[in-house]
């Protein structure tokens, strides 16, 4: 067989070339390098790029001699023959020749031939496409960077010739030794044909890409990833719908699988408090599970789980993602991806060894079913149950309810509302919290719905109520009001033990988080239909021996009723989800990982929505802005007071020794083990803003209340308060303080009333107050933050501000509540430039917290830091 360059064998010319540089040329033929330009006769034009950018020129010549033939390489490279380059231009032409390569474009024919004309032939478009992965180091982030691009080829086809570049030049095709064939372009049609291609959004290459870098078409690039996906997705079907040839090179990224279906397969165990959920599509026949897809597509692109960037894409935008085997790749629309990355976006933030194809969810997860439901609909396989318990959970709030026959009350549209929300929970055995404000009667619904259950026949075990000790009379006397059918025990005083073995004759079984844990012996033996738990804040720490108690306790439902589910910070709402279900938010080290962590330090809002989103089913809150629109206004003032010259002096040497004693301990244990003196230094600088009385100091008792800048504008205040006739509550936290309040009162012969944390008889100075007989009702923060009803009051005065907002709000709640028909102004008595104002700025922080967790807001960052503390410890402004 004679020897012919159009079916060359490197067999036949590799002893023409050393050994070196046969193996550097085969590197460089594998990683493309070389490019072939003509080849007329025996000789073969080609460039080859270098080691560095520079590109060289060969010009190779093939002589027949015997059986193999003898190359005389030139090239302008340094070495000049015979080279790697040369090498790599022989290797690369025998390669495009098994690979099927037309390269009748590169061949010269011979001008002594015979010619016949090829012309009026229309031209066929030939777009081929593909892509390139180039990894490189990048010196400035000091590591690899990988960068994928993607071209587009235009060629035209005249009956089977390839015609390539804008140049309409006629294209010579040897068809044999003594014939060529002259095919004559139509110039005009291939130029709407390139403008055609142009109108789809590719532009032409401004730069040369290995991705199709032996391909001799017109180079066309796009300018993004998503770009060239919607090109492919909307643009490429067109173009072939008109006749375009499309050819994708194996290494196109864009040559995408097709999701044939999407399906999502619940496999529930309803003996167990959990199910499976396996999310998935089918593409050419195969099932394939969705979760490993997205947390790889997660890791590569972050913002998929920040809610405002998932937010602006629509629904039609499609994402890129690989298949787990092979090289094929799926576009999925955001419309499915939005539903799914919201509902269960944080378990993305678990060990990447956690997830396996399905999920495992807590029962109570169920209602994330309706979330994934929002998208374009799936073709759900099983857990038929368990979707109609999601769909009953998403439909609670508008739930319709009447009050039970035999309520001595009138139920408001929203109380009615509550009614309903805990019958449906009660109907499908979960837990829920009651978080109304204060005033808006948390307890009258639950009275309420425990009738219900009673007259429903349900009511067959007690119901167990626990509360702090000051609300047993307080249940006690709307119980008997509202319920009267209702049999109430107070397990309550010294005498309760007598009375234990009459709780299952009971209905209605009332004790305190005191004596919880003292009697859980007693109380755990008993099974409960009801388990509630009032101002539930109470066991906002975990490890309390009320919340261990809690959770011993045998019960079908269980409520919490409280105004403030989240006082400082997220681990209190963990641990009232903890007692009502327990395990659902995951254990306490979990919780914090998954949602404190994001939230409280980083400020992440998609972990706040992701939150707020799973407990929204579990959680009621309304305010009286909402649903009690009939009361009257409320008014909050700042009252600012001015230290006394004593009171600088010392805040100011205190402020020193304090701020000293602190800036040690912190550098000793650092700022989170630092928080008790942090707290102690503070008090004391609170207490010299109060009264330099309250910090017990010797020398302090020649001082009187005109040394408190405080306490003379209080007095000050009361004295024209009570003159205008107002009833007033006058809160703080420090009962020492009260004490030498109530001094000056008696000596002004004003008329008071006083609750603390000591009071015995709770129900005599409230009924007194609400009578009429004092104009002035004074109250301990945290004795008479919670379960008083004194709508004889329109005027709450805060002597001293509290850390937390909520505990403050509460407290002013006492006076605005339902059956308030008089406008109620609230003072708080600031000490301006201390660190009573610098208190104020933090229980902002705190509030916005809370507001965006239980209302689905946003939160501001709050955590204490340490310019937070210099701020607290800065002098005196």
């Amino acid at each position: 067989m004679s020897l012919d360059i159009l079916h060359l064998h490197q067999a036949d010319w590799r002893a023409a070339v050393g050994a070196g540089d046969f193996q550097r040329g085969v590197g460089y033929a594998e990683q493309g390098r070389s490019r072939l330009l003509s080849l007329k006769d025996h000789t073969l034009l080609a460039s080859c790029r270098g080691s560095g950018a520079q590109s060289y020129r060969q010009r190779i010549s093939l002589h027949p001699h015997g059986q193999h033939w003898d190359v005389t390489g030139h090239c302008d490279c340094p070495v000049g023959f015979n080279c790697k380059h040369v090498v790599a231009a022989l290797l690369t032409l025998e390669r495009q020749q098994r690979a099927g390569i037309d390269l009748s474009p590169l061949i010269v024919p011979s001008k002594d031939a015979a010619e016949q004309r090829l012309e009026g032939v229309a031209p066929r478009p030939v777009l081929t496409l593909g892509s390139h992965v180039r990894v490189h180091y990048d010196a400035r982030k000091g590591r690899m960077h990988e960068q994928t691009q993607h071209r587009a080829a235009l060629a035209f086809d005249y009956q089977g010739h390839p015609a390539y570049g804008k140049a309409a030049k006629d294209v010579l095709v040897r068809q044999s030794a003594s014939l060529n064939l002259r095919i004559v372009r139509d110039a005009a049609a291939e130029a709407a044909l390139r403008q055609r291609l142009e109108g789809t959004g590719l532009q032409v290459a401004l730069r040369q890409s290995e991705a199709l870098a032996e391909h001799p078409g017109e180079h066309f690039e796009l300018a993004s990833e998503a770009a060239w996906l919607t090109f492919v997705q909307q643009q490429l079907p067109r173009l072939q719908a008109e006749g375009w040839q499309v050819r994708m090179q194996p290494d196109f990224h864009y040559d995408l699988a097709q999701v044939d279906d999407w399906y999502a397969e619940v496999e529930d165990a309803p003996e167990h408090d959990w199910f499976d959920l396996e999310l998935g599509i089918e593409v050419e026949g195969q099932r394939i599970s969705l979760l490993p897809i997205l947390l790889q597509a997660i890791r590569q692109k972050p913002w998929l789980l920040t809610g405002e960037a998932l937010a602006q894409r629509a629904d039609e935008e499609l994402l890129l993602v690989s298949l787990p085997h092979g090289n094929r790749r799926i576009a999925l629309p955001f419309a499915r991806l939005k539903p799914l990355l919201a509902t269960l976006g944080e378990l993305f933030f678990r060990d990447p060894d956690e997830l396996g194809p399905r999920l495992r969810l807590g029962r109570a997860d169920a209602a994330r079913l309706s979330g994934l439901e929002q998208g374009p609909a799936l073709n759900w396989q099983g857990g038929e149950r368990l979707r109609g318990f999601a769909q009953r959970l998403q439909a609670l709030p508008n739930r319709p309810a009447k009050a039970p026959a035999g309520l001595q009350a009138k139920l408001r549209p929203y109380q009615l509302q509550g009614l309903a929300w805990m019958q449906a929970l009660a109907e499908l055995e979960v837990g829920g919290v009651l978080a109304d404000d204060m005033g808006l009667g948390k307890t009258l619904q639950t009275l309420a719905h425990i009738l219900g259950e009673k007259q429903a026949g349900r009511l067959q075990r007690p119901a167990l109520i626990v509360m702090p000790t000051s609300l047993i009379p307080n249940w006690q006397d709307e119980a008997a009001r509202f319920t009267p059918q209702l049999r109430v025990l107070a397990l309550h005083g010294a005498k309760r033990r007598a009375q234990f073995p009459l709780i299952a004759e009971h209905d209605l079984i009332l004790t305190t988080y005191a004596l919880l844990p003292r009697d859980l012996k007693v109380l755990a033996a008993q099974p409960y239909r009801l388990l509630i738990l009032d101002e539930a804040q109470n066991i906002k720490n975990p490890r309390s021996k009320a919340a261990v108690a809690a959770g011993q306790l045998q019960a079908a439902q269980r409520l919490c009723l409280t105004g403030t589910p989240l006082e400082n910070h997220l681990g209190e709402l963990w641990s009232l989800f903890n007692c009502l279900m327990p395990g659902w938010l995951g254990d306490s080290k979990s919780f914090t990982r998954d949602y404190r962590t994001p939230i409280e330090k980083q400020a992440n809002g998609q972990r706040l929505a992701h939150l707020h989103g799973r407990i929204k089913p579990f959680l009621l809150r309304r305010t009286k802005e909402q649903v009690a629109r009939e009361l009257p206004p409320k008014t909050e003032i700042t009252h600012w007071v001015e230290l006394s010259d004593a009171q600088r002096d010392r805040y100011e040497t205190l402020r020193l020794a304090m701020d000293k004693k602190v800036r040690a301990e912190i550098a000793r244990q650092g700022l989170a083990r630092s928080q008790i003196v942090i707290l102690e230094a503070l008090l004391r600088l609170r207490q010299a803003c109060c009264d330099l009385r309250l910090l017990g100091e010797e020398g302090d008792t020649g001082l009187h209340s005109g040394d408190s800048g405080k306490l003379s504008a209080l007095l000050e205040m009361l004295a024209e308060l009570v003159e205008e006739g107002r009833r007033v509550l006058l809160f703080s936290q420090f009962t020492s303080m009260l004490s030498l309040i109530e001094a000056e009162l008696q000596a002004r012969r004003i008329g008071y009333a006083k609750l603390t944390g000591s009071t015995q008889d709770r129900r005599t100075p409230v009924q007194q107050f609400q009578a009429g007989q004092f104009p002035v009702f004074l109250i301990s923060l945290k004795a008479g933050g919670a379960g008083l009803n004194l709508t004889a009051a329109d005027t709450v005065i805060h002597f001293d501000p509290w850390w937390n907002p909520a505990a403050e709000a509460q407290a002013s709640d006492r006076a605005y509540r339902i059956g308030q028909d008089k406008p109620v102004f609230v003072y708080k008595l600031i000490a301006r430039g201390s660190v009573e104002e610098k208190i104020q700025q933090l229980q902002q922080a705190k509030a916005n917290l809370a507001q965006g967790v239980l209302e689905g807001g946003s939160q501001a960052q709050w955590q204490m830091t340490e310019d937070d503390l210099a701020a607290l410890f800065a002098p005196l402004e």
